[in-house]
């Protein structure tokens, strides 16, 4: 996986940091938001094998990424600080 730090934007740097600390325990839909559109702001769009119908969890990333197909890097990265700073808020 890339690193944040290559993307440029020190907010989002900052927003990745900010999300390890949250003193809010984010539920699984929230982190599979944070996960699906870090993904996103660092890959790109998903082309990666859809994990078998057991694997539950991988499952669920995989299709919360591939549902942001089509977003752009610098909009992906707009939502993950938009999502890390209301759920600081929380």
């Amino acid at each position: 996986m890339s690193d944040p730090a290559s993307t440029g934007n020190a907010e989002f740097i900052q927003a990745t940091k900010d999300a390890k600390q949250l003193s809010y325990n984010p539920t699984n839909d929230e982190l599979l938001q944070l996960y699906s559109l870090f993904k996103q702001s660092i890959v790109g769009d998903n082309d990666t094998e859809k994990p078998g119908m057991l694997d539950f969890t991988g499952k669920a990333k995989w299709e919360a990424w591939t549902k942001l197909k089509g977003t752009s890097k610098a909009d992906a990265q707009a939502q993950y600080i938009a999502l890390v700073k209301s759920l600081q808020a929380k």
